[in-house]
């Protein structure tokens, strides 16, 4: 099971830097396109859906390194037994949290399906796929905050700390 949730979150990752390529390669488009005189419509919207599609790809594979921002003051501060206690009630929060934010991406997603949704854009894209990104996204770290509570509660959680963020220059 362990090799099977760290595949899907690398797999996210993956598609995220796919995301971040295809956002790079929009970016040169639109800035060659104002240097060479042609226009490329909807090509703003697309960087728009690949930056998001980034982001919230990303989200669990950030979380599972131990690279999102923490606020380690007050954990460094109690003993070991209220900090297990901060560790849960945080994790806890954040699995609710993140189940609530994955509930309604994909209600937004199943919304925009059944009604037809499209962009305002003259490309008219269909909005429910670039949703699908924010929603696998939000399902996927409801996932490995779900993963990380389980984990801690049998104490076998392992705390990943940045190296990046040990460093007081």
């Amino acid at each position: 099971m362990r090799r099977l949730l760290d595949a899907v979150y690398d797999g996210c990752a993956a598609l995220a830097a796919l995301a971040m390529v295809g956002l790079l390669v929009a970016i040169l488009a639109s800035v060659a396109g104002r240097q060479f005189g042609f226009n490329l419509t909807g090509l703003d919207g697309y960087a728009g859906y690949l930056l998001a599609a980034s982001g919230f790809l990303s989200l669990a594979h950030t979380l599972k390194r131990g690279e999102h921002i923490r606020v380690t003051l007050l954990l460094q501060a109690v003993g070991p037994r209220w900090r297990r206690g901060l560790e849960v009630w945080t994790l806890l929060a954040g699995v609710l949290l993140a189940g609530l934010f994955a509930w309604y991406s994909v209600r937004l997603a199943w919304q925009s399906h059944e009604f037809n949704d499209v962009s305002t854009g003259s490309d008219a894209t269909p909005l429910w796929l670039p949703q699908l990104s924010m929603a696998l996204g939000a399902v996927v770290l409801l996932i490995a905050l779900l993963d990380d509570f389980v984990l801690e509660l049998r104490g076998q959680r392992v705390q990943i700390s940045s190296e990046e963020a040990l460093h007081n220059e």
